[in-house]
């Protein structure tokens, strides 16, 4: 079996192949179980150093949209393709072209990889909790359902909707098995700040922890949905074995999410390490970050996900917990 991960080299990518590689077998789409042969990895970036040796790994370096149209990549005996790569929110709130080119050109030259290829291989689009937004007229609900309409605010947002729509409509003319998924944001990230609009929500705990300090760009009460990483592994695994039937409609699925507060994250830091973590906290309002972030919903009643057997994490002290045992290397404050 054959699998290709965009973005494969990123942090969800690299932690979804390394979920792939140790189990023995996976059902694809609920099918009989097979070893993986080979796991295809592209970024922009090689991948870390543990996947580039595994004999099963097969690494392409570049820019997506240039592998695709160069024909350096095709998608011939790819059983399965998880589409990470994207542009993240902040970036394509800035530069309106970049969100263009990386999240809708990419998307649709991929999915036309997979319908040159002919067999329509299994593609598992990561969307974003983004496509929803409250607008004059049309105000969010006080919980998202899998039934609600999207309503996107900002370019990023919008470029992950169409891009859920297009997978959907390939879906349906039957040249992929489409499975849409809108992933919550990730807390708590290791790693590097990245331009998402949503990454203070991980810095405010990582670099505190590392003795740095950290800007907190909202209010205390501003309203978040968390995932953490090991529950969106597991709901991308989902959406790559879960059976047709149970999968349900191709109309996007949304991960199950942790609701709770900016300063509920704060509080919880302080649990784990004392005043002296938070006294590192720099909360310092810029009204662009707030205008989007505060137009995400943070409250879901996702019953497909439940359906599935998927849960929201237990609360944000887990998911500092999680962190803290995943990278107690990258902490230097004493903890509680």
């Amino acid at each position: 079996m054959r699998i290709l991960i965009t973005g494969g080299s990123g942090f969800l990518g690299a932690r979804l192949a390394r979920e792939m590689l140790s189990q023995p077998s996976v059902a694809l789409a609920g099918g009989a179980p097979q070893a993986i042969d080979q796991l295809w990895l592209t970024d922009l970036v090689p991948p870390p150093a543990e996947l580039a040796t595994d004999a099963r790994v097969h690494a392409l370096t570049g820019d997506l949209l240039n592998l695709l149209e160069s024909g350096s990549l095709a998608l011939a005996g790819i059983d399965a393709v998880v589409h990470l790569a994207a542009a993240v929110s902040g970036d394509c709130e800035r530069d309106l072209d970049l969100g263009l080119r990386s999240n809708l050109d990419t998307t649709r030259a991929l999915l036309q990889a997979a319908r040159t290829a002919g067999h329509a291989p299994l593609f598992v689009y990561a969307s974003s909790v983004a496509v929803f937004g409250g607008m004059p007229g049309l105000p969010l609900p006080p919980v998202i359902a899998d039934d609600t309409l999207p309503a996107p605010q900002g370019s990023y947002g919008i470029q992950k909707f169409v891009g859920e729509q297009l997978v959907a409509d390939f879906g349906r003319r039957g040249l992929v098995r489409a499975r849409n998924v809108r992933l919550m944001t990730v807390a708590i990230r290791p790693g590097r700040p990245n331009g998402a609009a949503s990454g203070f929500l991980s810095g405010m705990v990582r670099e505190p922890l590392a003795g740095q300090r950290a800007t907190v760009p909202v209010s205390a009460e501003t309203a978040v949905a968390l995932a953490s990483p090991a529950n969106t592994i597991a709901g991308l695994m989902a959406a790559l074995t879960t059976g047709t039937e149970a999968w349900g409609p191709r109309t996007a699925l949304n991960l199950p999410a942790l609701s709770t507060t900016v300063g509920d994250i704060a509080a919880a830091l302080g649990r784990v390490a004392g005043p002296a973590a938070m006294d590192l906290l720099d909360w310092q309002p810029d009204e662009r970050i707030a205008a989007i972030v505060g137009a995400w919903p943070s409250r879901f009643h996702a019953a497909r996900a439940h359906g599935l057997g998927l849960r929201p994490d237990a609360s944000v002290d887990a998911l500092v917990t999680q962190y803290v045992t995943a990278h107690r290397a990258a902490i230097t404050l004493p903890l509680n």
